[in-house]
């Protein structure tokens, strides 16, 4: 009974079977008044016949005539004088019609009129036609019929609705069980895919060429299955990567500051450990630092607080920033921004996004090359570019160079192929800003990271 099949055509079944009752009473009251009152119309037209043909001919042997017709009839004839004494007759009268031809008559017009309707209470139903001769009344024909004739016909009718009746509700549930069927069978189905997703095998197949809303949904519970799959790819390739990237720091942490403990070694060597194991530190809690803005990132918890930021002041503190590593690695930076661009951004936040792009170009960049960063207006945003002459990336790997701990080589060392984070938090800080990242590179050529800003954000530019 909980089965949701159940209790829709139990639904279905209950709303048909009330319009169904409705449309049978009102068919069956009308198809039975009729009745009823066809078989009151022919018994007063039959005694306005006989009243027709006495007023033609008003005598003993016309009443004989007539009473002798009606007495081989399944009616009965009753006449009467003005005083509404009986003066022929078809059949003998009993209690009811002798009550029925004393009750007192007035204004009667010439078409007749039913005495008595009441079938379902009475023996008889009865009419009465007045026998006007010359103007004047002369008698009365009174017309009885017995009620089982019109009972007779009732429970004929009756019969039949009731046969009509069983008959609709079984083709009803017919329909119902079909109707019901057609529409559970997909949810059965798409229910037990799901219970098969809770199970953990997240690929199922569910083939539909329905185009209705059932369809839709199956559809929408494969590229749901599809989804979780590759989101369970994701993670296990997110924890091996973080397990990898964590693990090696520790372990040099470890063992760095084993060897610093000891006593055997000298002051400047325990000093280039304790250097190693702070560097080591620090990789750590920069990789953290960035994983917790990932996570806050995905639960809508990043809050980018916008203001007026010089653009070119800003590149210029993160070249100040980036000066003693740029110096390590004999690279040079050159920067072109036209003066007195303001925009509205968070400026701690796309500094970060500049200092990531940055930190990217340097460790793909080879000795005594240079880096720049163009600041270009556009028709409707300003494009901000750093262009590195590096190794470049393959065409095929620019797609998924934002996937969070992606790298393109994935045999090359954190110290040169980084955690894959950065990139990632780029694109999430300018999407939040309403930007967008645009990459153009080539293997061997290089690499150019573009930062669009939407017009809007643009506060001022000469």
């Amino acid at each position: 009974m909980n089965k949701l099949s159940f209790k829709l055509g139990v639904l279905i079944l209950i709303c048909i079977m009330i319009v169904e009752g409705i449309l049978f009473f009102f068919l069956y009251t009308n198809l039975a008044n009729s009745r009823v009152e066809e078989v009151l119309d022919n018994l007063l037209a039959r005694g306005n016949s006989h009243r027709d043909v006495l007023e033609k001919s008003f005598n003993d042997s016309t009443l004989n005539h007539v009473a002798l017709m009606e007495s081989e009839a399944d009616t009965i004839v009753m006449i009467t004088d003005d005083k509404q004494n009986v003066i022929a007759q078809s059949e003998p009268m009993n209690a009811e019609i002798n009550q029925l031809i004393a009750k007192p008559l007035s204004n009667i017009s010439h078409q007749g009129m039913i005495l008595n309707g009441e079938w379902k209470s009475s023996s008889f139903v009865a009419s009465v036609s007045p026998i006007q001769i010359n103007g004047g009344n002369r008698g009365y024909v009174y017309m009885f019929s017995q009620t089982t004739v019109i009972k007779s016909v009732i429970n004929q009718l009756s019969n039949q609705f009731l046969l009509a009746g069983l008959i609709a509700i079984l083709l009803t549930v017919l329909a119902i069980f079909i109707l019901s069927h057609f529409i559970t069978r997909p949810l059965v189905r798409m229910k037990r895919a799901t219970e098969e997703i809770i199970n953990g095998d997240s690929k199922v197949s569910l083939k539909s060429k329905r185009k209705d809303e059932l369809g839709q949904l199956a559809n929408s519970i494969v590229i749901l299955s599809d989804e979780l799959e590759r989101l369970k790819q994701d993670r296990k390739e997110f924890l091996a990567s973080i397990s990898h990237e964590l693990r090696t720091p520790l372990t040099y942490i470890k063992g760095y500051a084993n060897i610093a403990s000891r006593d055997m070694i000298s002051d400047s060597e325990r000093q280039d450990y304790l250097g190693i194991i702070r560097e080591e530190t620090d990789h750590v809690t920069h990789l953290v630092k960035n994983l917790f803005d990932l996570a806050k990132m995905d639960q809508n918890q990043f809050v980018i607080q916008k203001e007026n930021v010089n653009l070119c002041e800003m590149l210029k503190k993160v070249r100040d920033k980036m000066h003693p590593i740029l110096n390590d690695n004999h690279l040079r930076l050159n920067i072109t921004c036209p003066a007195n661009i303001i925009i509205f951004v968070d400026p701690d936040r796309f500094q970060q996004v500049i200092l990531n792009l940055m930190d990217n170009a340097i460790k793909h960049s080879p000795n005594q090359s240079t880096i720049n960063i163009d600041v270009k207006r556009n028709m409707t945003s300003i494009a901000i570019t750093v262009r590195d002459e590096g190794e470049g990336i393959p065409e095929e790997e620019i797609p998924f160079i934002f996937e969070r701990l992606y790298r393109i080589d994935k045999s090359r060392s954190r110290e040169f192929g980084g955690s894959g984070l950065g990139l990632s938090i780029v694109k999430e800080i300018i999407e939040k800003h309403g930007g967008e990242v645009k990459v153009e590179s080539a293997v061997g050529n290089g690499t150019k990271m573009t930062i669009l800003i939407n017009e809007e954000d643009i506060v001022s530019y000469d």
